[in-house]
């Protein structure tokens, strides 16, 4: 009965052309819509150069030094800890709060960037990208927006996680 998923692994993912970054092609695979990916990687990379336009301006020492950094902070940063999954005990459905997985996190991280940037209408998507990644990577924006109310969701509902 175990047959091989269709989707690809970690191991045959190949690295983005520009800057030789996995997690970066699999952001590229996320956002790619009917097997489009040259518009998908076109959009990612103008996103790239807005986002290091701006860094270039910022004079903070804090600051990441290239649009590759502020990507990967933008993506640690709105990675969820834990989540409320629905689990039904005696007749009665309680959001138990759980640990996400690093698979789960990342995953979850990139499905709130893209849905956060697509949401925003009016200017081109790799503006709303390059918006969103920049934002996520100080910390605010909607996607990190959404993270802080899953963990506060997995707050509320301590008390039944001996449920897990």
């Amino acid at each position: 009965m175990g047959g091989k998923s269709f989707t690809k692994s970690p191991e045959q993912l190949r690295p983005d052309p520009v800057y030789g970054d996995k997690v970066l092609a699999k952001f590229t695979n996320c956002i790619m819509y009917d097997g489009k990916k040259s518009v998908a990687q076109r959009n990612i990379y103008n996103a790239m150069d807005i986002i290091q336009a701006r860094l270039d301006k910022i004079d903070d020492p804090n600051a990441p030094k290239s649009a590759l950094d502020c990507f990967h902070m933008a993506i640690d940063k709105v990675k969820p800890f834990v989540e409320v999954r629905s689990k039904r005990v005696g007749g009665a459905n309680y959001q138990v709060p759980m640990q996400v997985d690093r698979k789960r996190q990342q995953a979850l991280s990139f499905r709130w960037i893209i849905a956060a940037a697509r949401s925003e209408k009016g200017k081109p998507i790799a503006q709303r990208l390059a918006d969103e990644l920049f934002n996520a990577a100080r910390g605010e924006g909607k996607a990190i927006t959404k993270r802080e109310e899953v963990h506060r969701m997995a707050e509320a509902n301590k008390a039944f996680s001996h449920f897990a």
